[in-house]
């Protein structure tokens, strides 16, 4: 699954395709071809071109064997990728123990605070400060040295009674003396109380140091919690020295034990981590099976997903206004598959406008825009798109056109190269189906080339066709009523009299044959139409053919030629004034078969008026 991911990323810009500007395959394979770099200058590319010439002919070879009979060049359409369950039943027995781990580490992860951003790092001006202080404590540590020596005479002294255990104290407790001298010598017991925890006695010299105080008053401060433990000891006489010390250590970590708060509430996607949500186990399964179920590494992706997450700030990305309605028409998400997948097409021709190109990668600042957009673009179709319950549909399919696309050198590669790093390591099993359309044949022949090194999981994602089978090949997968208009379908969004829930009848129109499509009318209705034949280079017409007998033929359009370039849709209608049937009639000349869609309505005389 690990390959898969590397591989799916390579073949396509996105789990959903945030790298929108050249075909991902190809990336990774020029990648391996040109070498390492993201500045590839002018002799490397013409390096490389004499390395395709000298390849051209092994390509050629290729494209002969699959070029023989173009269906074949469509990849992976006879072994459709199948999704698996998501439902914890359906899981076999090693995938439950798997998902079941991965949950207790979460929550352990969670507990420790392992997904929170490491702090800041401290800002650069207090930096440049601290040399000036850290020389005033030096000064006070040399003038503080000229009394240490009495300070260390004095602590061999209290450190011997105190291993005397309780016959030491005694004389500490009763002698009226003892306490005198600890207004002169506050270090002298200070050490001995420390013995245990050492953090008063760091504390102590700290303060002196930052303060530059007498020692007098700092033996009056360190005075005061001496008299505290000379309380305990006149309170508690049976109590030794170190169980006095011991008393001290809880006191020392009480603080540090009160804050034990619940853990912090992870999201991704909207779906906690932990807890009883049924969606956690779609999402952490993601991530599972892109780790082929290795509980560490499906871990430690997705720890990392989280932390770039809040590094990259995908929460406030979703709400802001990047300003880049221009690029629309790049990416967008257009209706859904046979299987209710949400469909994401990628246009890279739309970069032929050296105008968009340059508002798009102009500047380092722009191609930093462009990926934010294209990952806000992502997220909210994944948010918007997707459930994750069980039973949901949570992957989509990416419709990648390859027709005109830009050069592989170009300003945008360093952002592709960028997004397709982000894609795989942070967008797990978004993909339920890869399809390429207008694929050029050298891209073909590459790609037969590398089917070898590629699993089967991988190519049963993928689909590849050439510009003459490219409606074909969407149709196998996404109704013609759902597929737009420019990749040969009827989908419009101005249409204001069709939708995407009126079907389409798909017929194929044989070489020089004939085919019509009748449509029945009732007393005064209107029948309204609108019929596609791919590629045209056909007859066509339409007639209405009365129920009376001895009624007479009406020619509601005469026949003529239709050429390839005309408009892609016919669209007709006619009111009916008697029952009868309305006649398409398409006429194939050409020694090709033709893909024949139509779809129409009949409307009563009172919908007519509305």
């Amino acid at each position: 699954m690990a390959e898969e991911t590397k591989q799916e990323a390579a073949a396509a810009a996105a789990v959903a395709e945030v790298a929108v500007t050249e075909p991902e395959p190809e990336t990774k394979a020029e990648d391996k071809a040109v070498g390492v770099g993201e500045k590839a200058d002018e002799a490397a590319a013409a390096a490389e071109a004499k390395e395709e010439e000298e390849e051209e002919k092994k390509m050629e070879e290729a494209v002969a064997e699959a070029g023989a009979d173009e269906a074949a060049v469509i990849e992976g359409s006879t072994a459709s990728f199948k999704e698996e369950s998501n439902l914890v039943a359906d899981l076999a027995d090693p995938e439950q123990k798997a998902l079941a781990q991965l949950k207790d580490l979460v929550a352990a992860a969670l507990a420790a605070g392992e997904f929170d951003l490491p702090p800041p790092p401290p800002p650069p001006t207090p930096a440049a400060e601290e040399p000036a202080k850290t020389d005033e404590p030096a000064k006070s540590d040399v003038a503080a040295e000229g009394e240490a020596p009495k300070a260390e005479s004095s602590e061999p002294k209290a450190e011997e009674p105190a291993k005397e255990e309780p016959k030491a104290e005694a004389p500490a407790q009763d002698d009226p003396k003892a306490e005198e001298p600890a207004k002169e010598e506050p270090k002298t017991e200070a050490p001995a109380a420390v013995a245990v925890a050492e953090e008063p006695k760091a504390e102590a010299p700290a303060a002196v140091a930052a303060a530059d105080e007498p020692k007098a008053e700092v033996a009056a401060e360190e005075a005061k919690p001496e008299e505290k433990t000379v309380v305990v000891a006149e309170e508690e006489g049976t109590k030794t020295v170190e169980a006095i010390e011991e008393t001290a250590v809880p006191a020392a970590s009480e603080p540090e034990a009160a804050p034990a708060a619940e853990p912090k509430e992870e999201l991704i996607w909207g779906v906690p981590l932990v807890g009883g949500d049924e969606r956690t186990d779609t999402v952490l399964l993601k991530f599972l099976r892109a780790r082929e179920f290795k509980v560490k590494e499906a871990m430690a992706m997705l720890k990392a997903a989280v932390l770039w997450r809040k590094s990259f700030g995908i929460d406030a990305l979703l709400g802001a206004d990047l300003g880049v309605p221009e690029l629309e028409n790049v990416v967008f998400y257009r209706g859904a598959d046979r299987e209710g997948h949400p469909v994401c097409y990628n246009v890279y021709s739309e970069f032929q406008d050296k105008d968009l190109y340059e508002k798009a990668f102009g500047d380092d600042e722009k191609r930093e825009r462009f990926l934010k957009w294209r990952i806000q673009l992502l997220e909210r179709g994944i948010r918007e798109q997707l459930d994750f319950s069980p039973s949901g549909i949570c992957s989509m399919v990416q419709v990648t056109d390859l027709k005109n696309s830009p050069p592989m050198l170009g300003k945008h590669r360093a952002v592709t190269r960028q997004a397709l790093a982000l894609l795989q390591d942070n967008y797990p099993e978004f993909i339920a189906k890869k399809v390429f359309i207008n694929v050029p044949w050298w891209y073909l022949a590459a790609n037969k080339m590398m089917s070898p090194f590629l699993t089967q999981r991988t190519k049963s994602k993928f689909t590849f066709c050439s510009p003459a089978k490219t409606a074909e090949t969407l149709f196998r997968y996404i109704a013609p009523e759902q597929v737009p208009v420019q990749f040969g379908g009827l989908y419009k969004e101005d249409d204001t009299e069709f939708s995407t829930s009126d079907g389409v009848t798909e017929l194929t129109v044989k070489p020089s044959s004939k085919e019509t499509v009748e449509i029945p009318a009732t007393e005064n209705s209107t029948v309204v139409w609108e019929l596609r034949v791919l590629g045209w280079e056909v007859s066509y017409g339409v007639e209405f053919t009365p129920d009376a007998e001895g009624g007479y033929t009406v020619i509601v359009q005469k026949t003529r030629k239709v050429p390839a370039n005309e408009e892609p849709i016919m669209k007709g209608s006619f009111k009916a004034g008697e029952p009868g049937k309305v006649v398409l009639i398409v006429n194939n000349p050409t020694s090709k078969k033709k893909k024949l869609l139509c779809r129409f309505k009949v409307k009563s005389s009172t919908e007519s008026s509305a």
